[in-house]
This record gives structure tokens, C-alpha cells and sequence, in this order.
């Protein structure tokens, strides 16, 4: 990856954590009963599994798309990329509690090799 692209990653990176701690304020508020771990728990999770692999796999268009436009495709993408593997992955015999490990990997591995081939 050029330089260009690993600084935009970087400086988006920053955005993407602020987003993060604004949603924790915001579930904290909402769900005031609830231990701030649960609701940190839920929050990495979801984005582990849906944020983070949609935005990777978005940033083979970066120079087309916005952050926040590619940011919210992504979140779309991956919820209908997990939906379909893991009916899929359901029906070949792997066992659910591997799903939320398995997919992202997947798709950041994915999403890496198609920013790679771009370049050459």
C-alpha cells in the first residue's frame, strides 16, 4: 500500500474511534441500568463483526466515497455479507459460535488482498 492510502487509514482510524467513544456515551445514557461492560462488550462486538470488515472492504473506493458515506455502505455490506455466509456456512456443518470469529477475518482478508491488487 502507498503512503497516501496508510495515512488516510490512519487519520480515519481516528475518526472511527470517536465515533466508538460517542457511541458508548450514547448507549450509556440510554441504558443507564446496565454495567458500562456489558455495554462495552456489545459495542466491540458489533464492531468487530459489522463496522470495521464493511469499512475495510469499503476502501477500495476511498478516492469515490466519503468516510461517512463509506462507513455506512460498509455497515450495510457486511450485515448482508454475515447474513448470507453464515446461512451458508450453517448448511456446510460449522457450528454458529464460529461465525462472529470466521466472517471479519475473512472479509479483512478479503478486503487487504483487493487493496493490494489495486496497486499492481
Amino acid at each position: 500500500m502507498n503512503n497516501e492510502l496508510i495515512a488516510k487509514i490512519k487519520n480515519e482510524s481516528k475518526y472511527l474511534f470517536l465515533i466508538f467513544v460517542l457511541l458508548i456515551f450514547i448507549f450509556k445514557g440510554l441504558f443507564y441500568n446496565e454495567p458500562l461492560m456489558n455495554i462495552l462488550r456489545i459495542l466491540i462486538s458489533y464492531f468487530l463483526v459489522f463496522v470495521l470488515p464493511g469499512f475495510c472492504l469499503m476502501y477500495y473506493w476511498n478516492n469515490r466515497l466519503e468516510f461517512l458515506e463509506r462507513l455506512v455502505v460498509g455497515i450495510f455490506l457486511q450485515t448482508a455479507i454475515v447474513g448470507i455466509t453464515s446461512y451458508y456456512l450453517g448448511l456446510l456443518g460449522l457450528h454458529i459460535k464460529y461465525h462472529g470469529i470466521l466472517l471479519p477475518v475473512i472479509v479483512i482478508g478479503v478486503a487487504v488482498v483487493i487493496l493490494n491488487r489495486e496497486e499492481k
